[in-house]
């Protein structure tokens, strides 16, 4: 069993920065493929960025150049900064977890999901 808890949602102006991160705890975090997912009112679930277990990063066209994932295995924690932030990047910020890197963009293959975190980008 894996538990996953965001931070550091919050409101940003656009063109802003902000840092959202998500604690593991539970099982061996080292080896988990982890994933960064968003919701914005009234649309589905969305791919943002993911990382593998050997650092690989894999992102979105939307975020690619201005979202960066990281993992400090030390801590268990997972970041997204994201830069250049955009009003359409306004959305609940979901951490999520699985055993392998494969098909990461699809949700549905996530075992473990965090609660969210607010992320609001004002024009």
């Amino acid at each position: 069993q894996v538990q996953l808890v965001e931070s550091g949602g919050g409101l940003v102006q656009a063109g802003g920065s902000l840092r959202v991160s998500c604690q593991a705890s539970g099982r061996a975090f080292t080896n988990y493929a982890m994933g960064w997912f968003r919701q914005a009112p009234g649309k589905e679930r969305e791919f943002v960025v993911a990382i593998a277990w050997n650092f690989s990063t894999y992102y979105a066209d939307s975020v690619k150049g201005r979202f960066t994932i990281s993992r400090d295995n030390a801590k268990n924690t997972v970041y997204l900064q994201m830069n250049s932030l955009k009003p359409e990047d306004t959305a609940v910020y979901y951490c999520a977890a699985k055993p392998r890197i494969i098909n990461y963009w699809r949700s549905n293959l996530y075992d473990y999901w965090g609660q969210g975190t607010q992320v609001t980008v004002s024009s």
